[in-house]
């Protein structure tokens, strides 16, 4: 019987350990930088399983007579994904978190066994957990030199060669030096004298660099050394070297090639350097230690400043909003009055979004993969649309979709569910999606005292479906960047369960994130209603505090179809109405003929 590819990738897999003597190996997402989303290169995992999520890990065992012999474990927002996408008789699946890899190894690798992992893409923490589960198993964790999957990829796409880009003060609002000699102080305050900065997005915040290595997310492959006294050092390929970017960086940063980077980690013996546990992989603290450097755990000194925008970067989210938002509203008229004839898909209608966007002037990228999904796609929250999964938009059925564009000013992200007729929704339809509308407009109109963090915030959002035995299982927001990542912390908006990072943050002013309540029932369809919100202050009479509360940045019309009335208090009516005469004074001077006409009609008060 001859082997499928994902199945000679798997055999070749084990063959591959054998030779490096190894009893199992580990295989996550993630690069140098722990990336959430990862170049070409990177996609080991999706590469080995056919897996094409943004989070997961998966777990080979050498050993093919073993049962499992080897596991893939996501989260709940893959769970139906992963069926569909890796062969069940390969990969046992597994769910997070209710297990983790750790777990996993501690039940089913051999006794004594050598579990090999890349120190390259795994953060300390994690390394420490699985480390210790072996060892309880009287195993060992091992850290390979060369990771074996690259080792029988011959294929495997090189990291970008591209050039990295100046990011104007314009747009950044703050100038690179300012923003090192804030790390500079902040580095002096601790007694510290340098700070390894590894994540892309801090990278490019902190020099005000962009670049096009990782798709939807404008960063340059890099590293950094920042130091005390104000200088820094920049790791990077040097075919990603410009004149322009020697110029704008100035002397008092240095560039180097990528791979000086070790061993400028192995000069700083006797320094105090600052790491960022949650951010640098754990090769990096190897290698420091390994140099005999004080290495002190502290958050990267650039993730709070980059979370809360200046006056100038959040002008510009709503100027980008804008732009996007006439955009979407001109998609939107177009989907709901041509797919009820035929002829329109997914992929036909994810292309026709970004053709609007590009059309708009300024767009340099999507922000994501755009989630364009009707009927049972629809429920796979974070579902992406590919020849073989393409479905038709039909009559008479419930289509989402989540987008966002990447423009200089901002990052935008907006999710939007409409009816595609000409028969009225079913009830049932109706009833879910007013009971998403109801916790958005919850959240969008939450007033709180300094110190409240996203989990505090999570249940408005999901009361009235829990009053209905329902729940969604996505956080109800993520922080965004300023022409940067989509998915930026430290803020979210989400259970606090699981250990996910960012829900004890406290929310404070300049911070943006999403209100993207949603839900989904399996093998039907899926509704999320989602936008932009950026944190202000309030000014409340006779308040005791500080109160904050949220300014919406998205402005794109509601499916008034979806919507029951009669669910609405009239407080949300008030809030839906207000919402739309916002909508209609800053994207209706950008429409015009039936776009224009559609506009006003979605606006009209319910």
């Amino acid at each position: 019987m001859l082997m499928n590819t994902h199945e000679a990738r798997l055999d070749a897999l084990r063959k591959q350990l054998a030779r490096q003597g190894l009893d199992g190996f580990v295989v996550p997402i993630s690069d140098e930088h722990m990336s959430e989303y990862v170049g070409d290169y990177a996609q080991r995992l999706e590469w080995l399983t056919g897996f094409g999520g943004s989070a997961g890990s998966a777990v080979v065992l050498t050993d093919p007579s073993l049962s499992p012999s080897a596991a893939i474990f996501v989260d709940g927002r893959y769970t139906i994904q992963v069926r569909d996408q890796v062969d069940g008789r390969l990969y046992a699946y597994e769910s997070v978190p209710q297990t983790n890899v750790s777990r996993w190894l501690s039940a089913h690798a051999p006794k004594g066994a050598r579990i090999g992992y890349d120190a390259w893409l795994h953060g300390k923490g994690w390394v420490e957990a699985t480390a210790k589960a072996m060892a309880e198993r009287g195993g060992e964790l091992v850290a390979v030199e060369t990771n074996p999957i690259d080792a029988i990829w011959d294929d495997q796409p090189a990291p970008s060669p591209a050039p990295a880009l100046v990011h104007a003060d314009e747009f950044a609002g703050v100038s690179s030096q300012a923003k090192r000699e804030a790390v500079s102080e902040w580095l002096g305050e601790r007694g510290l004298d340098a700070a390894v900065i590894s994540a892309l997005d801090s990278i490019a915040w902190l020099l005000n660099i962009r670049g096009s290595d990782v798709n939807r997310t404008p960063v340059a492959l890099s590293f950094v050394l920042a130091h005390a006294d104000g200088t820094a050092d920049l790791f990077i390929a040097e075919e990603k070297v410009t004149p322009a970017l020697r110029q704008h960086l100035g002397n008092a940063v240095r560039i180097q090639p990528r791979e000086a980077f070790v061993p400028a980690l192995e000069g700083l013996s006797g320094k105090r350097v600052a790491v960022d546990p949650e951010r640098a992989v754990s090769a990096i603290f190897a290698a420091l230690k390994d140099a005999g450097a004080a290495i002190v755990e502290e958050r990267d000194p650039t993730v709070l400043p980059k979370a809360i925008k200046n006056p100038v970067e959040q002008q510009g989210q709503r100027d980008a909003q804008a732009r996007d938002g006439a955009a979407v509203s001109r998609f939107l008229r177009w989907v709901v009055s041509e797919a009820p004839k035929g002829g329109i898909d997914e992929i036909i209608a994810a292309d026709r979004l970004q053709a609007q966007r590009e059309a708009c002037g300024d767009l340099r990228d999507l922000s994501f993969d755009t989630i364009s999904a009707t009927g049972p796609n629809g429920a796979l929250c974070h579902y992406k649309v590919s020849e073989d999964t393409n479905r038709a938009i039909e009559p008479n059925s419930v289509y989402l979709v989540d987008s966002g564009g990447q423009y200089p000013a901002g990052t935008t992200d907006i999710t939007r569910t409409v009816w595609i007729g000409p028969d009225a929704p079913p009830a049932e339809v109706k009833d879910r999606f007013t009971r998403v509308l109801k916790g958005h407009i919850a959240i969008a109109t939450a007033v709180f005292p300094r110190g409240t963090n996203g989990s505090q915030l999570d249940v408005l959002a999901r009361q009235f479906l829990w009053a209905a035995g329902l729940d969604y299982a996505h956080g109800t927001g993520h922080g965004v960047g300023s022409f940067l990542s989509v998915h930026e912390g430290p803020q979210r908006i989400a259970k606090a369960s699981g250990g996910q990072p960012g829900t004890d943050q406290e929310l404070l002013p300049g911070m943006i994130l999403s209100d993207e309540p949603g839900y989904y029932k399996a093998g039907e369809y899926g509704i999320r209603i989602e936008n932009l919100v950026l944190v202000e202050p309030r000014e409340i009479a006779g308040a005791e505090s500080d109160f904050f509360g949220f300014e919406t940045l998205t402005f794109v019309p509601i499916c008034r179809d979806l919507v029951e009335p009669a669910l609405l208090s009239d407080q949300e009516i008030a809030w839906w109405n207000a919402y739309h005469d916002r909508v209609r004074d800053v994207i209706g001077p950008q429409l015009d003929g039936a776009d224009r006409e559609w506009l006003d009609a979605q606006c009209e008060p319910l």
